[in-house]
C-alpha cells in the first residue's frame, strides 16, 4: 500500500507549489464592497457518482456561485458524463490524487475571491452559500467560514446515496431535529483534532462564534488565505489536511469562524467508504501518520511526552479494533516524515506565531 499511495501522491504534489506562484487571477474582484463575493466551488470526487448528484443539484439557486469544478480522481464510475450533463466543469484525473491535491488542482483553475470546499457526499440547504459569504465580507480577518454542518442519517442497511437523495421535506433532512456533524474544529491538548459538538442537538449551537478552524468536508475559504499558505498540504493525501491548513492560518494570523445560519449536510466519509480499498484500514492508516506529522510541526516540546502515550494508547484501542496493523503502519510512516516536519516546524517558527494555534489547545467554544 505505501508504494501505491506514494506512487499516487509523487510527481503530482507540484500542484500546490504551481498555485503558490500564480498570481492573484483577478484583481478587479478585490474590492466587491457591500456585494458577498463570488463563490468559487470546489469537488473533489472519487468514483462517487451516485452521491455526486445531489451534491450539484444542491448548488442549483445558491446565490453568489460564480464557478464549479469537480475533480474526478481516477474516473471509473461515470462523474464526467453525470457532471458534464449539468454543464460543470469536469478535470478528469487517470489516477487518484489525493484529497488535498485535488483541491488545490481545482482552486487554481477558478478566480473568484472566495472558495467553497465540498466533500461529494454533501447537500447544501437554500441560502448556505449567501450566509457564509456574507460572514466572510464582514470581517476582513477572516481566513474562512464553517457552516453548521448536520449529520445526514442513513438509516439501517440504508444505501447511502438514497440518503444524499432525500429532499428537504424528508425526516431525515430535518434540520430542526439531526444531530450535528461538526461546529468547527477544536484541537484537544495533545494536539488531537476533532469536530466541535459531533453528534451533540443543536441547541448549544445556533450562534455565530469564532473557532479554531474549518472542518474540509465544507468550508468558505477566502482565496488571499489559501494562495498565501499554498492551499493543503499534498503529501497528506487526505486525512488531517484540513487540521494542518488550519494550524498554518493560525500561525500566519487568520481566524476562522462558525455560522450557523448556513447549513449543510454530511453523510460523513460515504464517498471514502464507497469507493477506497478497505476503507476503514486506509482511514486509519492515514489518520495516524498526518497526526504525527502535524503535532510535530506546531505542539510545544512540552507536550510531546503527553503525546507519546497517547499514541501508545490508541495503538491499543486499534487492536481492539482490528486495525492495529494499519495504525501501526501510520505512524511508522509518520515518525519517518518527522525530519521533514521539524524543518517545517522551524520554518513556521520563524514566518509566523505558533502561538497563535497552540492558544487554542484544549479549548471548544460552548
Amino acid at each position: 500500500m505505501a508504494s501505491r499511495e506514494n506512487a499516487l501522491i509523487g510527481d503530482l504534489s507540484a500542484s500546490a507549489a504551481r498555485y503558490r506562484r500564480r498570481p492573484d487571477p483577478a484583481p478587479h474582484l478585490s474590492g466587491w464592497g457591500r456585494m458577498a463575493p463570488p463563490v468559487a466551488v470546489v469537488i473533489p470526487s472519487w468514483n462517487s457518482a451516485r452521491l455526486l448528484g445531489p451534491c450539484l443539484d444542491s448548488l442549483a439557486g445558491q446565490e453568489g456561485v460564480a464557478e464549479v469544478v469537480v475533480v474526478d480522481n481516477g474516473p471509473t464510475d461515470g462523474t464526467a458524463e453525470l457532471v458534464g450533463e449539468r454543464g460543470i466543469e469536469t478535470v478528469a484525473l487517470r489516477q487518484n490524487i489525493g484529497f488535498a491535491a485535488a483541491v488545490n488542482l481545482a482552486a487554481v483553475r477558478t478566480t473568484a475571491p472566495a472558495v467553497l470546499s465540498l466533500n461529494a457526499d454533501t447537500v447544501l440547504e437554500p441560502g448556505a452559500v449567501a450566509a457564509l459569504t456574507a460572514a466572510l465580507d464582514a470581517d476582513e480577518g477572516l481566513g474562512g467560514v464553517q457552516p453548521r454542518i448536520l449529520q445526514m442519517e442513513r438509516g439501517a442497511g440504508r444505501d447511502p446515496a438514497e440518503a444524499a437523495a432525500d429532499g428537504p421535506g424528508d425526516p431525515a433532512r430535518d434540520p430542526e431535529a439531526a444531530r450535528l456533524y461538526s461546529a468547527g474544529m477544536a484541537l484537544l491538548a495533545d494536539g488531537r483534532a476533532i469536530e466541535t459538538g459531533a453528534g451533540e442537538p443543536q441547541s448549544a449551537w445556533r450562534e455565530r462564534r469564532e473557532v479554531f478552524g474549518v472542518c474540509g468536508a465544507a468550508c468558505l475559504l477566502r482565496r488571499e488565505l489559501f494562495a498565501d499558505l499554498g492551499g493543503y498540504d499534498e503529501t497528506y493525501f487526505a486525512f488531517y489536511e484540513d487540521v494542518d491548513l488550519n494550524v498554518r492560518a493560525r500561525i500566519a494570523g487568520w481566524r476562522f469562524e462558525y455560522e450557523p445560519v448556513a447549513v449543510v449536510w454530511h453523510l460523513g466519509n460515504a464517498s471514502w467508504q464507497a469507493a477506497a480499498p478497505r476503507p476503514s484500514a486506509w482511514n486509519a492508516r492515514l489518520v495516524a501518520r498526518n497526526r504525527i506529522v502535524t503535532q510535530a510541526k506546531f505542539m510545544p516540546a512540552r507536550a510531546f511526552p503527553r503525546i507519546a502515550a497517547v499514541e501508545a494508547g490508541s495503538l491499543v484501542r486499534a487492536a481492539r479494533e482490528r486495525r492495529f496493523l494499519a495504525t501501526l503502519h501510520g505512524k511508522l510512516e509518520g515518525l519517518a516524515r518527522l525530519p521533514a516536519a521539524l524543518r517545517e516546524r522551524k520554518r513556521l517558527a520563524a514566518t509566523g506565531d505558533p502561538a497563535g494555534a497552540r492558544a487554542w489547545l484544549g479549548r471548544q467554544p460552548r
